[in-house]
């Protein structure tokens, strides 16, 4: 280990008042509640615990468990759910601890295997380069000049589109790596990413590789993960986890994967090379046969016009039985042909064509209690999957037994004061309710005066969500709002048929820029939004993760509470478990999970001590309905404002 630190340092003397921190930055203010936190975690390391930590907005909590984690001594993770803060965490959060505060240590910053340019499949692609379009083809010649000069291979050195096509056959994934039978192995960036990290104190990753690393390594994959040893976890972000772990613990089969196994194997081999007209013809049936299973497969299991996904039900998979069955002959035969051949890369296309076959046949019978079967279609590309429904087993058999010390924390991991619902998400209890370890929590309040800061609007005049004519009325209070804030507006949905109608029946009558997530990139729509007093539409993965301080955002809307759909295959598989076992589904995975979403929600809006602002909730149910009160006390204490006019007054407050 690379760590060497000053005997004296301790997170007292770095944190407390009149510590590095504050001889580093003069102006940075002592903060108590980051200081409570850091003796947390520090406490959690010393003893070898796990720790629920809850910091509110504007704790420091990155700060908070970077100190204490290194000056442990020990090797940690820090998994993130955002770019944004593992960038943050890197470049910025390190390098305040290493060059202005006197800690000696070696970081890494490590990304999933796409994310890097594989100079084996680099070498074939420029062999006979093919683009989606003529625009992409205009990047050749950068990329090739890049290739030869790039020391990490991360395509973020790029500027090219984030939807470039040509980009998959210029990396590998964990099914298209040979590992260490290849013959560029030495000089792979991913090779130099892992001994790069081997060597480190810290590394910094995100909640899917990290979970992807972790399912790979538990399948006893011959591919090698990407994460060295190491001896303590810290999740930031933690309340995104669940859903990052069953999207890894899980199977899924798509068109996309099958194209990129037939297309790889029309490229394995030089055309002269006399086993190539086999392998030709053996991927042209792959990829006919996969056509018309996935030519039939929305109009058979009812995709067309769905949000979301739609479950995998045996009588709907058995009108799909013969295209399966025949993708599966397919894949046998062409897992057979290369599986009798000595190059690594034929040997890896048996893999995967075997993989590929089982992972459809488990997929067709839908048979595990354990996991929810679904489809769901997202551009041109259809998916088939599987999902654990309960990532509690998969954490505690793959990662609890291996490390002594994690620490989950997040703006949001409390609901109505308790952390059971989180706790018992990530199992940290067993079945019978015993803690799989020893288990602290903490509660570090935000350091933000939200009753100076923050309004509530709740109207009571909008219908109720289920009434026809519900997202019309919100529109025109939409207007009414952003009259009042002057723009400045993030508008939030839980869905994207409510965006795409309210940003219909606003766009042409707001009187500022109007933009619309899906219109361009996350990061565009951001400075586009900064620039100018602005509306944004946006759903989904705007709420969370993003950081809009400044008088630039001073209206949020949310249009209804953030229930998760019902009609959603996992979300329905977990209530049908829950009600299994004789538990109330509502109040111990519903609402707990609602309560949490709108907490997200409203923690976009105040970012900073001289932030102000007003969240407009147009849902009534939250105060007609008993379980409104849920939602209320979860909530920071923001002045509660119920009728248009006084809330012009209370933003008028402002600007006298």
């Amino acid at each position: 280990m690379a760590l060497t630190l000053v005997r004296s340092f301790n997170v007292d003397t770095l944190l407390g008042p009149g510590g590095a921190l504050q001889a580093a930055l003069p102006a940075y203010e002592h903060r108590p509640e980051q200081l409570q936190m850091a003796r947390a975690v520090e406490r959690s390391f010393s003893e070898r615990s796990y720790l629920l930590a809850e910091a509110g907005t504007g704790t420091g909590k990155t700060i908070a468990y970077l100190v204490p984690a290194l000056l442990s001594g020990r090797r940690v993770v820090v998994s993130t759910a955002t770019k944004t803060l593992q960038d943050q965490i890197f470049y910025k959060d390190l390098p305040l601890l290493k060059d202005r505060m006197g800690l000696k240590f070696e970081a890494a910053y490590l990304k999933g295997r796409g994310n890097y340019l594989c100079l084996q499949r680099f070498n074939a692609f420029s062999k006979d380069p093919t683009f989606g379009s003529r625009e992409e083809v205009r990047h050749w010649p950068l990329i090739q000049t890049w290739a030869t000069r790039t020391e990490t291979g991360d395509r973020a050195e790029l500027e090219i589109p984030e939807n470039f096509s040509a980009w998959p056959r210029l990396s590998a994934t964990a099914d298209t790596c040979v590992g260490t039978k290849c013959p560029l192995y030495e000089q792979c960036f991913v090779t130099r990413m892992r001994r790069e990290a081997e060597s480190a104190d810290l590394l910094v990753v995100n909640h899917h590789l990290f979970f992807a690393d972790l399912a790979l390594k538990g399948a006893g994959r011959r591919t090698e993960g990407v994460l060295p040893l190491y001896e303590a976890v810290i999740f930031d972000e933690a309340h995104a986890l669940e859903d990052a772990a069953s999207g890894q613990f899980g199977t899924s089969v798509s068109n996309h994967r099958l194209e990129e196994l037939a297309r790889d194997a029309v490229a394995v081999l030089p055309d002269t090379d006399s086993r190539m007209g086999t392998i030709r013809a053996l991927a042209a049936r792959l990829r006919s046969h996969a056509e018309v299973l996935f030519t039939q497969a929305p109009r058979v299991l009812g995709l067309s016009g769905a949000e979301g996904g739609v479950a995998l039900k045996a009588d709907r998979m058995a009108m799909l039985a013969g295209p399966l069955e025949h993708v599966r002959q397919s894949l046998a035969a062409l897992s057979s042909f290369t599986a009798s051949e000595r190059e690594p890369e034929l040997l890896a296309l048996a893999r995967r064509g075997g993989e590929m076959a089982e992972e459809l046949s488990f997929l067709e019978k839908a048979d595990s209690p354990d996991h929810v079967y679904w489809a769901e279609s997202r551009g041109r590309g259809v998916f088939l999957r599987a999902s654990p429904i309960d990532v509690a087993k998969e954490m505690r058999g793959r990662l609890y037994g291996g490390v002594d010390t994690v620490v989950f924390t997040s703006a949001t991991l409390a609901a109505e004061g308790r952390f059971d619902f989180f706790a018992r998400r990530m199992g940290l209890y067993d079945d019978e309710g015993v803690p799989v370890a020893e288990v602290r929590t903490i509660a570090v309040p935000s350091p933000f005066d939200f009753e100076q800061q923050a309004a509530l609007y709740l109207p009571t005049h909008l219908p109720d969500p289920a009434v026809p004519g519900f997202i019309e009325a919100v529109a025109e209070e939409i207007l009414r709002l952003c009259e009042v804030s002057g723009g400045r507006a993030f508008v939030l949905f839980t869905s994207l048929r409510n965006l795409e109608r309210a940003y219909e029946l606003t766009k042409s009558r707001l009187p500022y820029q109007v933009l619309k997530q899906g219109e361009r990139p996350k990061q565009q729509l951001l400075e586009a939004f900064r620039e100018m007093p602005s509306v944004l539409f946006a759903a989904h993965s705007f709420w969370e993760g993003v950081d809009v301080p400044g008088d630039a955002l001073s209206l949020l809307i949310i249009d209804r509470l953030p229930f998760a759909s019902p009609g959603d295959p996992l979300v329905a598989a977990r209530i049908r478990q829950l009600e299994a076992r004789g538990e109330e589904a509502f109040e111990q995975y519903q609402l707990p999970q609602a309560t949490l979403a709108l907490r997200q929600g409203f923690g976009r809006l105040i970012r900073t001590q001289k932030d102000r602002g007003a969240v407009a909730l147009l849902d009534r149910r939250i105060v007609t309905k008993p379980y409104g009160r849920a939602f209320l006390e979860s909530l920071p204490r923001a002045r509660r404002v119920e009728d248009l006019d006084e809330l012009r007054r209370w933003f008028n407050v402002d600007s006298n």
